[in-house]
């Protein structure tokens, strides 16, 4: 029986919305004031309404931190005096400051004085004021519909007098108690009439409000992309209007709706600036709001007690204030660690005192993860039936309010008790729903990048769905079960670079509005200058590693502006909204577009309990279960390390029993399908980085030998079979380049490099060559060590290779030519084939700052930019049908579950290249140049497609004993094109 831990929703971190409680100002007070101080005519009088002023100025100027006293002080007074019209205000306004304490019932006790006092003396902006606030602290309180009831008493008044200003606020607060109701679309309808009130008569500090809340609306509805866009309008303006809480606030969202999405590290930066602002105010009931949300990202990452550290300081705050909702998700938070560390009876404590507290705030939305979190207990307790009652509930609730996210954990948790329960038919149907909200949630993030974190967190219900279908394919193996289970990992993965693909023809920045295109121009030259800043600082005699680091974040923070405003550019771009969702392939459509009698396709997906191969030819599809993702990944690493490693690459036989034991794993049981075929493969997982030329297949019999996989095969990596496809629709109707070879190569790094100084000679050059044998191409050491070494290797890699092509139609570019300019001056599209050889730049943390290394000083040894970053890439216009990045670790990158490997290769088929040579680790730089020149010479002279020549250099290279070891010649592999 297929067992699996069931994921489970985080108990929901909560965005809290800004509720304007509005105090009543001073400044409103200053006629009545003057009004009152005309009416009292005895001296006596008039010194004690003196006194009762002074102090109520102090009130209100030390109101913020806190106190109360003078107002205290200046009541006393008023009430002496008689004027019932400022005991009501000062009544108000202690009220405010109590509430602004989180001292709720004080708050109304003093409200509730206030508002018969207003009536009496007929004061309605002021009884609409009190009103508001009213509805205000029943809103903390979780009393929604109580709150309601005095909000719409509020909003006639205010409507009524022509208070427009308190119009605005209360929709705001009306929206707000609907949002927190589970009713988002309500809440919206209330939110929208808010805004343009607010713009209308310039509040700016109400409008980051209602932005602010809208934003939390959009994301409850898993419109994330939809949810930035707001808080990202919001957060300048709570900066502009000194609104500290309130930016505090949209912190705290806008940090949620990342960690939604799987960006967990950059969510905890925008918590982390929340945190202190939130202390800083006094504002408690965000403070434990966002102590809350950052254990839930500890949590996320494995650290349990962290995580309950974090929740044990939020959960006596929340009762403090009390704010019950959030005391709810806290307790839920809590009894989520308990069951991750197996104390299932602990955690069913703390959700059973979760469950009425979110029942009586009315937070429907919270209600139904805490079912559906008691429904995970049940089931961990092997109670199937009562956990799926639980989940019944929890769906109900979850579909009722609109929460999309939890209704798909709730399906896929449904999936899985019922599989358990031997309810095949209906795990299937349920977890095939849960996965259409997925796919519909998927398509309303615009920004790539976010696209491929989000489809990252979700993987896990399409190995779930995978498995399922695999499990029905063993009992009815004529159902086509098998079939479905291919197309299912083909729509699992690398779907941001499909839609990607589609993008790349269409010009996505036709109709935009120009302040948006300068917005994206500025941030692209402030990304130039701050890399020139970090180049000037790296390569000063004593770097300031505070220095780099600060820059470093500079340089991250507009990276991340950068994806935002193009973020912004896709969703207002018409011809982006024209773009058709590319689907992904079906079997019969990879048979018919994709594959030929010989060649094959090999596909796997690793599974935590078992892991699947298929095999599909031009006529068939046969399937086969492997081994655990873990037993793969053990060997698949073992079998890199024995390739790269320096202690052990040169020993054959090391080499050689890694070789076996993975060929053993991955391709022994479809060995009797391959023959001679032409392997195209997607892999999984580790298998990215795995060199499969320098795989074995099993002995077969009369065989005394393993065979080398390249021995027999043609062999090109996909990140899915559907990628090739619209790759072939993008450059199918293409005109060719005119010219045939761009190679740049050997640049300039050092201002110390003798080339600064004149022209380097031929002995120069062979001087170098002889004192950097064993060099490779990586950046990754030469970061550290700076500038990095010069690879005098590629001088002689590209002369070579270009003497094999016509001059008139080939270009040669080295030296301080060799530069990131050059490569983005535009005239690569002229180009069939663009070689870049030097150094590479591999960054699995952030991919974006992948790149190659060109040249970094100018010809009079001028510090340059000369890191061509895989942003730039993304923005050059190509027609090539080849890129070779001879490189280190060019082929490498982010490895995204469910996206593959996010690097420089999608960047090149963006910009328009029909096929990649990449590299899987640091090459060597003599060995790589002679891989090179022996690529070419086969595609040249022999007439070789490029990966017919790749294979025979491969081949060449391992016949000889200087090359013979993977190390040297298996790194390359080509993406893409096989034709």
């Amino acid at each position: 029986m297929f067992d699996r831990t069931q994921w489970v929703l985080t108990g929901m971190s909560i965005a809290l919305s800004l509720q304007l409680s509005q105090p009543v100002a001073a400044a409103v007070l200053v006629g009545n004031a003057v009004q009152t101080a005309q009416t009292n005519s005895s001296e006596a009088a008039q010194k004690v309404y003196e006194e009762a002023e002074k102090l109520y100025e102090q009130g209100t100027a030390e109101a913020l931190r806190g106190s109360i006293v003078k107002y205290e002080e200046a009541l006393k007074l008023y009430r002496e005096a008689g004027d019932r019209e400022k005991e009501a205000v000062t009544l108000n306004n202690i009220g405010g400051v109590y509430s602004d304490l989180g001292e709720q019932q004080k708050a109304l006790d003093y409200y509730n004085q206030s508002l018969p006092l207003n009536r009496a003396i007929g004061d309605r902006s002021v009884e609409a004021i009190t009103l508001n606030n009213i509805g205000k602290v029943y809103s903390d309180l979780g009393e929604q519909q109580k709150a309601l009831d005095y909000y719409n008493q509020s909003l006639t008044l205010k409507r009524a007098i022509g208070d427009r200003t308190g119009e605005a606020i209360t929709l705001n607060n009306i929206g707000k108690v609907y949002s927190d109701l589970g009713e988002k679309q309500k809440a919206l309808d209330y939110y929208n009439q808010s805004l343009p009130l607010k713009r209308a008569i310039g509040d700016r500090r109400g409008e980051a409000v209602t932005l602010s809340n809208i934003g939390a609306i959009y994301s409850a509805l898993g419109e994330k992309q939809k949810a930035l866009q707001y808080y990202n309008q919001s957060l300048p303006l709570k900066r502009a209007t000194g609104d500290r809480s309130g930016e505090a606030v949209t912190l705290n969202n806008i940090g949620l709706v990342y960690s939604d999405l799987g960006e967990k590290q950059k969510a905890l930066q925008y918590y982390n600036q929340s945190l202190p602002l939130t202390r800083v105010t006094g504002d408690r009931s965000v403070e434990a709001t966002t102590l809350n949300n950052i254990g839930g990202i500890y949590l996320a990452l494995g650290e349990k007690q962290k995580a309950l550290e974090y929740y044990s300081q939020s959960l006596p705050l929340t009762r403090a204030t009390g704010d019950r909702s959030v005391e709810a998700i806290t307790l839920n938070n809590i009894g989520r660690i308990y069951s991750d560390l197996g104390e299932k009876q602990k955690a069913l404590e703390y959700y059973n005192q979760s469950l009425p507290l979110t029942r009586a705030t009315g937070d429907r939305s919270v209600e139904a993860t805490t079912l559906n979190n008691i429904g995970a207990i049940y089931s961990a307790l092997r109670e199937k039936q009562k956990a799926l009652e639980y989940y019944s509930q929890s769906l109900l609730l979850s579909q009722a309010v609109g929460n999309a996210r939890t209704e798909a954990v709730t399906l896929y948790n449904m999936a899985s008790v019922k599989r358990a329960q031997n309810n095949l038919t209906e795990a299937l149907n349920d977890i095939e729903s849960s996965l259409k909200i997925i796919e519909n949630l998927r398509t309303k993030i615009a920004s790539p990048e976010l696209r491929s974190s989000y489809f990252a967190t979700v993987q896990n219900y399409y190995e779930f769905y995978i498995d399922l279908l695999m499990q029905l394919h063993k009992t009815n193996p004529q159902s086509g079960y098998d079939t479905k289970a291919l197309e299912a990992s083909e729509r699992s993965r690398a779907r941001s670079l499909l839609e990607l693909l589609q993008e790349s023809n269409a010009n996505i920045r036709e109709g935009i509005s120009p302040e948006l295109l300068q917005q994206e121009k500025s941030l692209q030259q402030q990304l130039d200058a701050i890399e020139k800043q970090r180049i000037e600082t790296i390569s000063s005699p004593n770097p300031n590693a505070t220095k780099i680091a600060e820059i470093d974040k500079q340089r991250l923070a507009l990276l991340q502006q950068y994806q935002q405003i193009q973020a912004q550019i896709r969703t207002a771009s018409p011809r982006y909204a024209a773009l058709t969702q590319p689907q992904p392939l079906t079997l019969p459509e990879i048979q018919k577009q994709i594959l030929d009698e010989n060649t094959i396709l090999l596909q796997y997906s690793l599974g935590e309990s078992r892991s699947y191969l298929w095999v599909v030819t031009s006529t068939g599809l046969t399937s086969y279960e492997l081994p655990k993702r873990a037993d793969i990944e053990t060997a698949a690493v073992a079998f890199r390390t024995a390739v790269t490693s320096p202690t052990q690459r040169n020993i054959p036989q090391k080499v050689a029993q890694a070789s076996a034991n993975l060929g053993q794993i991955i391709l022994q049981p479809a060995a009797a399908q391959l023959a001679n075929k032409r392997l195209l493969i997607v892999p999984d997982g580790v298998l990215h980085y795995t060199p499969f030329p320098a795989l074995t297949l099993p002995q077969t019999a009369g065989q005394n030998t393993n065979v080398s996989l390249i021995a027999e095969h043609e062999i090109i990596t996909l990140p899915s079979a559907s990628t090739l496809a619209i790759l072939r629709q993008n450059y199918g109707d293409r005109k060719p380049p005119s010219q045939t070879l761009a190679i740049l190569a050997d640049p300039v790094f050092s201002p110390d490099d003798e080339r600064i100084k004149g022209k380097i000679t031929q002995a120069t050059t062979e001087k170098l060559e002889a004192n950097n044998l064993g060099l490779n191409r990586s950046l990754r050491a030469s970061e550290i060590k700076w500038p990095p070494d010069r690879l005098p290797f590629t001088r002689q890699e590209a002369q070579t290779i270009s003497s094999l092509f016509p001059s008139a139609s080939s270009r040669q570019i080295f030296d301080f030519d060799a530069s990131r300019t050059t490569a983005t001056d535009g005239n690569l599209v002229n180009y069939q084939i663009i070689h870049l050889a030097t150094h590479g730049l591999a960054n699995s943390k952030n991919p974006e700052l992948s790149g190659m290394v060109m040249s970094m000083v100018d010809d009079k040894g001028n510090l340059v930019n000369g890191f061509l970053r895989l942003t730039d890439i993304f923005n050059l216009k190509l027609a090539a049908n080849l890129v070779v990045l001879s490189a280190c670790q060019s082929g490498m990158g982010q490895n995204v579950k469910g996206e593959g490997m996010v690097g420089l290769t999608r960047g090149f088929m963006y910009a328009g290249a029909q096929r990649v040579a990449v590299s899987l680790w640091s090459v060597d730089d003599e060995g790589t140049a002679v891989l090179m020149q022996k690529f070419y010479q086969k595609m040249v002279q022999q007439k070789l497609a490029p990966a017919a020549a790749l294979r025979a250099a491969q081949i060449e290279m391992m016949q000889e004993e200087k090359w013979k070891s993977p190390y040297y010649w298996a790194a390359f592999t080509l993406q893409g094109e096989w034709k």
